[in-house]
This record gives structure tokens, sequence and C-alpha cells, in this order.
């Protein structure tokens, strides 16, 4: 039985940062924003949006009345929770009218989590066939105004519909994966912005992708040559570049012309969004299915996702026949070019206005819109709309 992502869809909010901008803002050389990190823009995330939002508004996308009926697990992965107790996916189910015969379950392992997601739903659909499981990995990266990491800010979710006879591609059954107790980034319960040292969390990406690779090869016997593309997790988009160099030279000459044209492919939207942490990684595969060059049905893409702390996994997948019909790539293109430019200033302020305290009631500057929306605390409930 074939398994894998029957739909795949993503959101943002409507506002975003042109990173030249926030560069001169902060007396930096824009190059090293736009070719040093390799970003372009970033996604700035108002008050009436947090990850329950953006993966409701995301997942609303792909959910027709067939899913609502065989959809009975909902995997939601962030590293931006919202409650310590209560899963967001509880919330996801009652903004999505989902069957209350369902199991809703939050996971989280820094940026990784989403990828345990997609296996665990894997899992269930092979000893559940006629089931489909809704996996969203949704989060808002924050770093800190004026800090080293404030150009990998950024957020957005990625929601996926995993079933049997997929649409898209197939999961194969090949992942290889480690963990180890490292100190690169993490964020306490008593913050809102993530401890970082970003040289120790390059190092150990670069590290536990080549080691992934080289158990990769020797457990499955493929080589280089016998994929098409890599999806990286892109905190920022030369991170994926410095993992991949170090194989490169693996691939015959045109290969390797193809897969660096596929590597860029997988890095656009990620340009234009920054990081979407627990989603990055399958927002750059939906990117590599939106722009690659010369995929087609039966070709192996390979997926390497990475969370900090550390722990990756990486595995491959193989599109399905006219996968091209069911990517939301043009849809989501034009969405992002109608997003609202803020300027530095504005966006200073929506970063400092995020409503953290559930000890107040208290409004967002929620808009009405046809989208779903936080409203604010209401005796320490969040509200929705």
């Amino acid at each position: 039985m074939t398994i894998g992502i029957d739909k795949l869809s993503f959101y943002t909010s409507e506002y975003v940062l042109d990173l030249v901008d926030l560069a001169q803002k902060r007396g930096d050389d824009p190059d090293k924003y736009t070719i040093g990190i390799g970003q372009d823009k970033q996604a700035v995330i108002p008050n009436y949006e947090d990850v329950v939002t953006m993966g409701a508004n995301a997942a609303v996308q792909i959910v027709e009345e067939d899913d609502r009926k065989n959809i009975d697990m909902i995997i939601f992965a962030t590293e931006s929770g919202i409650d310590n107790s209560k899963s967001s996916a509880l919330y996801v189910q009652k903004l999505l009218k989902l069957s209350e015969f369902s199991r809703t379950i939050e996971i989280k392992q820094a940026c990784y989590a989403g990828t345990y997601g997609v296996m665990q739903a894997r899992d269930y659909v092979a000893t559940h066939p006629d089931k489909r499981v809704l996996v969203i990995a949704s989060d808002i990266a924050r770093y800190g105004l004026g800090t080293p990491g404030e150009v990998t800010q950024g957020g957005g979710a990625i929601a996926m519909i995993i079933a049997k006879n997929p649409k898209i591609a197939a999961i194969n059954p090949d992942s290889v994966y480690m963990s180890q107790d490292v100190a690169d980034f993490w964020r306490p319960i008593d913050r809102s912005e993530a401890i970082v040292d970003g040289h120790l969390s390059t190092d150990i990406y670069k590290e536990m992708f080549l080691t992934l690779w080289k158990r990769y090869q020797q457990q499955t016997g493929y080589v280089l040559d016998d994929f098409l593309g890599f999806a990286f997790h892109l905190p920022y988009t030369k991170m994926g570049k410095k993992a991949f160099s170090q194989i490169i030279n693996e691939a015959n000459e045109s290969r390797q012309e193809l897969l660096s044209e596929n590597l860029i492919a997988s890095q656009k939207f990620s340009r234009d969004v920054g990081n979407l942490y627990t989603g990055s990684v399958y927002l750059s595969l939906l990117s590599l299915l939106t722009y690659g060059q010369e995929l087609a049905g039966g070709d192996r893409l390979a997926i390497f996702s990475y969370g900090s702390g550390a722990e990756a996994e990486l595995y491959s997948i193989t599109l399905q026949e006219n996968f091209h019909e069911y990517v939301l790539g043009n849809v989501i293109e034009k969405k992002l070019a109608k997003r609202i430019k803020v300027s530095v200033d504005e966006y200073e302020k929506i970063f400092s206005d995020q409503l953290y305290d559930s000890h107040r009631n208290v409004t967002s500057d929620f808009k009405n819109k046809e989208y779903f929306e936080f409203l604010g605390w209401k005796n320490g409930e969040r509200q929705y709309n």
C-alpha cells in the first residue's frame, strides 16, 4: 500500500518586512542579509495571528467534505505553543468543525517535530488504511529586536493530509535519524525569545546531515545521482546550501547542475517568508514542487529535517503521476505577492504588541476578515473567530 502526502498547503501573515530596509535601519550591509544569509523578506506576525490561526488557515485550504469524514487524527507540531497543557490541535479541530471522535495531539522537538508528525501519520494510516491524518506544522520564529538572529525570524504554517494512494508523493520507508543533547538553541518556558548559539547550530546541522547521508547510503544503496532534488530545513536559505555543498561532488556533472538548480528552487518561498521552525522543511518541499526543474512522477526527492537541541531525520519521497495538478504553489505565489509591506518602525511595533499576558482581558487588533483570527483573552481563555 502506498502512503504519503495527499494534500499540502501553506499560510502566513498578510504583513511582510523587506530585509534590505531592516539592514539599513540596523546599519548593516544589505548583502549580509540577502547574500550572506540568503533571505530577502520576512513574514511579520500581528497579534491577531498565532500558531492556531495560522495552522487552521493553512488546513482549511485542503480539508474538504470527504476529509472531514475520514480524518480522525490531528497532529500539531510547534515550538510556539500557546498552552502548557491544552493541545493546539483541539482548537483547530473546533475551528475546522472536524469530528469530535478524533485524536488531537501537540508534539514538540524544536524544528524537527513536523517530520515526526508525518511519520506517525504514515504509520497510523498503514494500520488504518481508510483513515486520513491532518498534520500541521505551525510556528512563529522570534529572536528579539536588534539581535543577531533577528534576520532569521518569520512565521507561518504548513498543513498536510497523509493518506493512502496519495496524489502528491509517497513517503518511502527508508528513514535514518539521530539525536544528540546539544545546547545550540532552546527556549525556557519563561521566555518568548529563544537562546541561540548560531555557529554551533550550523556546525551540528552540517554534521548531522553528512552523518545521516552516509548512513542512508549504507542502508539503502542509493547514491546522489538517484535523486532529482533535496528539501532542507531552512532557518535561512544559506543553511541548506552549506549542508548540500558537502556532498554535491558525489553526483555526475549533469546531475550536479540539475540538483543545484533545484536547490535554488527549493529556497524561493523561504527567501520571501523566513523561518517557520517546524514547517520550514515542508515549505522548502512545497517550493521545490512548485519551481523544480525536470520533476515527474516516479522521481525521488530527499528530505532533511533538523531540529536544534538536536534531532535530525533524512528520508525520501517518490513523486506521483500528475502531482503538479495538486500542488498549490501558484496560489501561494499570488498570495505572497499581495502582502502588505511594513516599515521597520511598523514591524517593531507589531513585534512588541504580542499578547502574552493571560491575566488581563484584552482584545487583539483583529480585522474581522474571512480567515481565522485570535481575538484576545477573556478570563484567561484564548478567544478565536
